[in-house]
């Protein structure tokens, strides 16, 4: 017994039906992409992964591990193109683990026109992350220095006293905050 052809109504469905599931599969990938970044910086987040640090409310009670001290070491750098001077007021702090502590980064425009610039951050060794936590940060929101201006800019934060219990930080003695300020493009901002 011989097989009849597909019809043309069947093969129009068929290509249909596979267009249609294309169709879905771009746009699932194209909400996927429009998803990742705000989806990995909320891992980050919540994890520490890659050295990011924890956010907490003024408000937040957490118990001081008298006795428990540990090193912070401030690093500052400014893109290439940037053009201003950044640097820590001091380059360590030895704090105890689980109190409130502040430090003070100095900026200054260099240049004769304003600028506007956003901090990046990131903590080493990146497992002590998931407990280094910042209360208040200039890296929060975009700063714009005037013509020749400096200005102080604080950071409170706190190291979590759970560093203490975790085995992945048994030997961290110091942890590293780096920032690095990049400028904000002019036409991103009129956006």
């Amino acid at each position: 017994m011989a097989t009849l052809p597909p019809s043309p109504f069947d093969r129009d469905r068929r290509n249909r039906r596979t267009m249609m599931a294309a169709a879905l599969v771009g746009l699932t990938m194209l909400a996927l992409g429009f998803a990742s970044v705000p989806l990995y910086r909320i891992f980050c987040e919540r994890t520490g992964f890659g050295g990011t640090t924890q956010r907490a409310e003024a408000a937040s009670h957490v118990k001081v591990a008298y006795g428990h001290t540990m090193s912070i070491r401030f690093d500052s750098n400014v893109a290439p193109g940037m053009p201003w001077q950044f640097r820590p007021e001091h380059p360590t702090q030895t704090i105890t683990v689980g109190a409130k502590n502040m430090a003070i980064f100095i900026a200054k425009n260099m240049s004769d026109k304003p600028v506007t610039g956003s901090a990046a951050f990131n903590v080493t060794p990146t497992q002590a992350g998931a407990y280094f936590t910042k209360i208040q940060c200039f890296c929060f929101t975009e700063q714009t220095l005037q013509p020749g201006q400096e200005v102080r800019m604080p950071v409170i934060y706190y190291v979590d006293p759970r560093i203490l219990d975790d085995p992945d930080n048994k030997d961290t003695q110091q942890i590293t905050l780096s920032y690095t300020f990049y400028p904000v493009e002019q036409d991103k901002k009129a956006s």
